[in-house]
C-alpha cells in the first residue's frame, strides 16, 4: 500500500515537472487566434486575447517592409526591428517570431539576454562576431564565432549574447525566435538604468568596483535597441 502511494505521488510530481517544462509558449487550442488589444477591466491571460476567427483576414497574417534597410544612426551603431505578436497580431499562440538586424560599420547589437525564447541568427550580409556566455552551471563558458553571409548560428534561450559588425560594410541579420514575445533584456541598461535605480552598494559590491564608478554609469544615457 505505502509503496503505491509513492508511486502515485512519484508520478504526479513527475507530471508537474513536465508541465513546466513545456510553460514557455504552449501549444494553440485552436486553428489561428489573432492578437487584439485587451478589453476593458480584463482578467490577466498569457498572451494575447484572440480575435473572433470569423473576423480574422490575410492581413492579420501580413507583415511588410522587413527588407527595407534600418538607419543605424544611434549610440550603437545598429538596430532591432522586432516583428514579435505586437507587431503581427496572426503570431499569437504560435510560439514564434522574428526580427532584422541592421548594424553599421563598427555597431554592436549589445550583450542583452531573450528570457523566453531562443535565437537563431542568419547573416544575410557583412561579418558579424557574435557570442554567448552559458551559465554559473557551466562555468559561464564563451562560445564566439566570427559569421559570414549564409553562417547560422544559435543562441539558447536565456544565455546572454552579443552580435558586432567587424567587417568592413554594413551588415544584416535575420534572427528567428522560439517564442511570440521572447523579451529583451540589456544587460547594462537593466542593470544601470533601472527605476529606480539599484542601490550603488550593490552594484559596487557585485561588480568589485567603486561606489564613483558605479554613480557614474547611472548617470550616463543608455541607449539600447
Amino acid at each position: 500500500m505505502m509503496k503505491s502511494v509513492r508511486l502515485s505521488t512519484s508520478f504526479a510530481l513527475l507530471a508537474l515537472v513536465l508541465s513546466f517544462a513545456d510553460a514557455y509558449d504552449p501549444s494553440p487550442l485552436q486553428d489561428i487566434c489573432v492578437a487584439v488589444p485587451e478589453p476593458q477591466n480584463a482578467l490577466f491571460v498569457n498572451g494575447k486575447f484572440c480575435k473572433n476567427p470569423s473576423l480574422t483576414t490575410a492581413n492579420d497574417f501580413l507583415y511588410s517592409g522587413l527588407q527595407v534597410p534600418r538607419s543605424t544612426a544611434n549610440p550603437l551603431g545598429s538596430t532591432v526591428t522586432p516583428v514579435f505578436v505586437d507587431q503581427l497580431p496572426g503570431l499569437n499562440t504560435l510560439g514564434i517570431s522574428m526580427a532584422r538586424l541592421d548594424f553599421g560599420i563598427g555597431g554592436l547589437n549589445p550583450p542583452h539576454t531573450h528570457p523566453r525564447g531562443t535565437e537563431i541568427l542568419l547573416v544575410l550580409e557583412g561579418t558579424l562576431y557574435v557570442g554567448f556566455v552559458t551559465s554559473n552551471q557551466l562555468n559561464n563558458t564563451f562560445f564566439e564565432k566570427v559569421l559570414h553571409p549564409g553562417d547560422v548560428f544559435v543562441f539558447p534561450i536565456g544565455m546572454i549574447h552579443f552580435q558586432l559588425n567587424v567587417g568592413k560594410i554594413n551588415a544584416v541579420a535575420i534572427a528567428g525566435l522560439s517564442s511570440q514575445s521572447p523579451g529583451v533584456i540589456t544587460v547594462a541598461n537593466a542593470l544601470f538604468n533601472a527605476k529606480p535605480p539599484i542601490s550603488p552598494e550593490v552594484l559596487a559590491k557585485g561588480f568589485q568596483v567603486d561606489e564613483k564608478l558605479v554613480e557614474t554609469l547611472q548617470k550616463k544615457f543608455w541607449y539600447y535597441n
